[in-house]
């Protein structure tokens, strides 16, 4: 391998919230960003950039534009023209602006929860009410949508349907036959789908990422999809995301809500995302590579080290959606975890109905590191039984 996802990096003492936010003793998977270094490609496009020395506004970033473009047309057989992107500091500031561009007070937005949970806060920023369905936890972990619950969560004022695929935090890749009948019903009932795809490179073997928005032109017609190069290739700080917007009403709209609010991205963004996209596959296969043995280890150690807790395989994400429900724990898992293991995670709660007892566990970090935090979780487990 070329890259050393191994490397000890001092990022405690950088400037990273997901290292700055706890005391220094505990450790810290949290935050959905890696504790990797970012491709080579991007380092030195960042270094180009800066050498030249002039920050000036930045212009349409049309080189970029084309790579992107050519990417989806490789990927997913996706043809877009330049003119359907739209460039957004990021994939949160976009859904916001999609619920105040396409929605009037007192609108419902469907949402499948447990879910990412800037996107429960979005709908009432713009006056709007949440429309929420909740997943169905399988036996085995696994979750499924009901579609009678689907159905029953929409509403006659139900305007916009924000769907997370790959899903964050239960890292479902949705099926082709589960997009097709979502877009179905929203088809039916005439609510705009805005596809949040942030994790789309982020898939695992077994799994493929399919935009709901290549299933027919008419479901492209009323779709609007985020993605970013921020999660795939670790540069989320650089503010770069896009939204592909083929329906031109639809583009008009989401632009005039935009302006004077949100301008574009940064240039040093735009240089980031043009050297990964262009030349960051490699360390694209070889970080997933290394996430996925990460991922084994994880399944490994949940299943012979940590009683009463359990996960299901997430098929995309580096994320790992923990059930702590039958271990026993008082009160808040996270809270336990990181009072008596100094390990943090994301508290489940906070993601809507159904994430009560489960945490979020980041598992793109170094190997060691990931092994360090399980044992102190493993110690905590046996104090708290008496062992």
């Amino acid at each position: 391998m070329t890259y050393d996802f191994d490397e000890c990096i001092d990022i405690r003492h950088a400037d990273s919230a997901k290292w700055k936010y706890y005391d220094e003793d505990v450790l810290p998977l949290w935050v959905a960003d890696m504790d990797f270094r970012s491709p080579n490609p991007v380092i030195r496009a960042l270094h180009e950039r800066v050498e030249h020395g002039v920050f000036g506004y930045g212009w349409d970033p049309r080189e970029l534009r084309e790579v992107i473009v050519d990417r989806l047309q490789r990927l997913y057989d996706w043809q877009v023209s330049p003119e359907a992107l739209v460039f957004f500091p990021g994939v949160v500031t976009a859904f916001n602006l999609v619920c105040h561009a396409f929605g009037s007070r007192g609108d419902g937005v469907l949402l499948q929860t447990p879910v990412y949970s800037p996107m429960l806060y979005a709908p009432a920023g713009a006056g709007l009410t949440n429309d929420e369905m909740e997943l169905t936890r399988r036996p085995g972990g696994r979750y499924e949508i009901d579609f009678d619950l689907f159905e029953q969560a929409i509403s006659d004022r139900t305007r916009i349907f924000i769907l997370c695929n790959p899903h964050n935090p239960v890292g479902r890749v949705f099926r082709r036959e589960e997009l097709a009948q979502m877009a179905d019903i929203c088809l039916g009932r005439n609510i705009l789908i805005c596809s949040d795809e942030i994790h789309c490179d982020l898939v695992f073997e077994g799994s493929q990422h399919l935009p709901i928005a290549t299933l027919a032109p008419e479901v492209a017609d009323q779709t609007i999809t985020l993605m970013a190069p921020s999660k795939t290739f670790n540069v989320p700080g650089l503010k770069c995301s896009l939204a592909i917007v083929e329906n031109p009403e639809l583009r008009k709209t989401l632009k005039e809500t935009h302006t004077g609010l949100v301008h574009g991205i940064n240039v040093l963004g735009s240089a980031a995302a043009l050297a990964a996209y262009r030349d960051g596959q490699q360390w694209l296969d070889e970080v997933l590579a290394y996430l996925e043995a990460n991922l084994d280890l994880l399944e490994d150690y949940v299943e012979a080290h940590l009683p009463g807790i359990s996960m299901s395989r997430p098929e995309g994400t580096y994320l790992a959606w923990l059930s702590c429900q039958k271990a026993g724990i008082p009160g808040n898992p996270h809270e336990f975890f990181l009072k008596e293991a100094r390990v943090a995670m994301n508290d489940g709660a906070r993601y809507g109905q159904g994430g009560e007892g489960f945490v979020r566990l980041n598992f793109a970090c170094p190997r060691w590191r990931l092994t360090e935090a399980l044992d102190r979780m493993k110690e905590a487990l046996l104090t708290l039984s008496g062992g």
